[in-house]
C-alpha cells in the first residue's frame, strides 16, 4: 500500500482549520425509500465546492520553498483545478491549470477567480498529461496529478477518517460506504482510512456507464481503459483508466463497483434537489444514484454515501431539473 492510515492522519493535521469538516446528514425520506439508515457526506460544502481541496492542499503544502517559488501545473476538468488553484492561492504559489475546452463555465470561472492561469485543450484530440509535463519541463514547475500521487490520495483519505468518526458519534457503525470513482484517488484514500478503522465495512464505488473502468478492472484483475468513443455528462469522472497507484489500493479495499447511466444520475440529481434540498453535480451524484437504483442494496443496512461535489453549470442543472436529460 502506497498510502497508510498514518499518512492520512498526517494529512488531516495539515488540513485542520483549512478544510471544512463536512457534516453527515440524514434524511428520513431517504431512509424510508431505501429501507436502511443512510448518512450523506456532502462535500458540496467543501471549500471550492468539492473534495479536491483536501488532496491539493496536502500536496502543495509539502513543497519546498524553491518548488513553491517555481509554481505548479495541474490538469483537470474543473474540481481538481479549483482545489489546486485555491490551495496555491492560500500558499502564494503560482499555478497553471490545463483544462478541457468544454469544461463547465462555472468551474473555469472559479479556477480563474482563485488566481490560476488556464491553458485549454481538446479532450478528444490532445493529451492533457503530455501538455502538463511539457509545461512543467519548460517552467521548472511541479506537476500535480489529479489522483495518482500518494499525497493527493492521503489528503482525500481525510474524508474517510471523518466518515467513521462522525458515524460513531451518531451511534452508527457503517455496514457500507459508497463513493464516486473517477481516477480512484478519493475512494483509494477514503477506503484505506475506512478499512483501517472499521474492517467490516464494505466500500463500494460508483462510476458513469462507459467510464466504469474500475469496475471492469476489478473483474479482470488488471487496469482496463475506457473506449475513446464513450461519453457522459459526469464531467468530473471521465478518467480514461484507473490510476497506477490508486488501482492496487482499490483492489485490496473495495467490495466492488457499479455503473450508473446519465439518465439515472439526472434522476438522482432531481431527487437530491427536490427531496434532500441539495445541489449536486453529475459526477458528485453517482454514489447516491447507486443507492437509489438499488445497484448497491442498502436495505436493512447503515450506510454512508459520498456526494463528492456541487460545481454544476447552472444551464445544465436547469436542464436536469426540467427533465431534459
Amino acid at each position: 500500500m502506497t498510502v497508510s492510515l498514518a499518512d492520512i492522519q498526517a494529512a488531516a493535521a495539515r488540513l485542520k482549520g483549512l478544510a471544512v469538516e463536512t457534516p453527515l446528514i440524514e434524511s428520513p425520506a431517504l431512509n424510508a425509500r431505501l429501507g436502511g439508515r443512510v448518512l450523506l457526506k456532502p462535500e458540496t460544502m467543501q471549500r471550492a465546492g468539492a473534495f479536491k481541496f483536501r488532496g491539493a492542499y496536502n500536496r502543495l503544502s509539502q513543497l519546498t520553498d524553491a518548488e513553491k517559488a517555481r509554481g505548479v501545473v495541474a490538469f483537470s476538468s474543473g474540481n481538481h483545478a479549483q482545489g489546486v488553484a485555491l490551495a496555491a492561492q492560500i500558499l502564494e504559489i503560482p499555478a497553471l491549470i490545463v483544462m478541457p475546452s468544454d469544461a463547465p463555465t462555472v468551474k473555469v470561472e472559479a479556477t480563474k477567480g482563485f488566481g490560476a492561469e488556464i491553458r485549454f485543450y481538446d479532450r478528444f484530440t490532445e493529451d492533457r498529461v503530455a501538455i502538463a509535463d511539457q509545461i512543467g519541463a519548460e517552467r521548472g514547475c511541479t506537476v500535480v496529478p489529479s489522483y495518482d500521487d500518494p499525497h493527493i490520495i492521503a489528503g482525500q483519505g481525510t474524508l474517510g477518517l471523518e466518515l467513521v468518526a462522525q458515524a460513531r458519534s451518531l451511534g452508527a457503525e457503517l455496514d457500507v460506504v459508497i463513493s464516486p470513482i473517477g481516477g480512484g484517488g478519493l475512494i483509494a484514500g477514503a477506503s484505506t482510512a475506512v478499512k483501517a478503522l472499521s474492517p467490516s465495512t464494505q466500500v463500494w464505488g460508483a462510476e458513469p456507464a462507459g467510464f466504469d473502468d474500475t469496475r471492469r478492472s476489478l473483474a479482470s484483475g488488471q487496469r482496463e481503459s475506457v473506449d475513446p468513443r464513450a461519453r457522459s455528462f459526469c464531467d468530473a469522472l471521465l478518467a480514461d483508466a484507473p490510476g497506477k497507484l490508486t488501482f492496487p489500493i482499490n483492489q485490496q479495499t473495495l467490495a466492488g463497483a457499479v455503473a450508473v447511466t446519465d439518465a439515472e444520475v439526472a434522476e438522482a440529481m432531481r431527487y437530491a434537489f427536490g427531496v434532500l434540498k441539495l445541489v449536486v453535480e453529475p459526477g458528485g451524484c453517482v454514489a447516491l444514484t447507486a443507492a437509489l437504483t438499488g445497484k448497491v442494496d442498502l436495505k436493512g443496512k447503515t450506510a454512508a454515501v459520498v456526494l463528492s461535489g456541487g460545481n454544476v453549470d447552472p444551464g445544465l442543472f436547469a436542464s436536469v431539473l426540467r427533465d431534459e436529460i
